[in-house]
């Protein structure tokens, strides 16, 4: 029996007869994507394109399951806003990354429009509050300058930071202490 490229057996009865449909074949390929998570049109382009799948076939699919909602770069654009900022993201951090994913500038910016610089600081102060328990036992100073790091990483502007680290440590900390550019 001929082993798959991952291991699992080939069945029986299937040979390498005629080349497959190309649109069948992109719906295969973008159902397995879609299957394991979310994706946005972009993402589904490319992992077609680099199958080897025709543009115009892919294009057929990729319109159709648009059609069925099975592909939405605003709902994945929402989807992945709420899941990233419940992890401690920026807004600034977010546009980067639904942009990486191929998320037009218009769904970007409609989807960032209801964040703020509060709704920057709630995410920062609850990244920063599960932050600091892995930070017992070290010096305020390297507690502070860690969180600043693990801040700033996220996308988070320098007035944010210092009114979590204010928040966190107590009011305890100095203004240059926390400026991310100083490290």
């Amino acid at each position: 029996m001929p082993r798959h490229r991952h291991g699992r057996a080939e069945p029986e009865g299937r040979d390498s007869g005629p080349p497959a449909d190309p649109v069948a074949v992109a719906r295969e390929i973008a159902l397995r994507q879609l299957t394991a998570r979310s994706r946005t049109r972009a993402e589904l382009e490319r992992a077609l394109g680099s199958r080897g799948v025709p543009p115009d076939a892919a294009a057929e699919v990729l319109d159709r399951f648009e059609e069925l909602r099975l592909v939405d770069d605003a709902g994945f654009a929402e989807q992945w806003v709420e899941s990233r900022q419940r992890a401690g993201r920026s807004a600034r951090v977010l546009g980067q990354e639904l942009r990486a994913k191929g998320v037009d500038a218009e769904t970007v910016t409609e989807t960032l429009a209801h964040l703020d610089d509060e709704s920057d600081y709630r995410a920062a102060l609850a990244f920063a509050h599960r932050k600091v328990r892995s930070l017992r036992g070290v010096t305020p100073q390297v507690r502070d300058r860690r969180l600043t790091g693990a801040l700033a990483r996220r996308g988070f502007s320098s007035p944010v930071i210092r009114r979590v680290l204010a928040e966190v440590t107590g009011g305890l900390v100095e203004p240059e202490e926390c400026d991310p550019a100083a490290d």
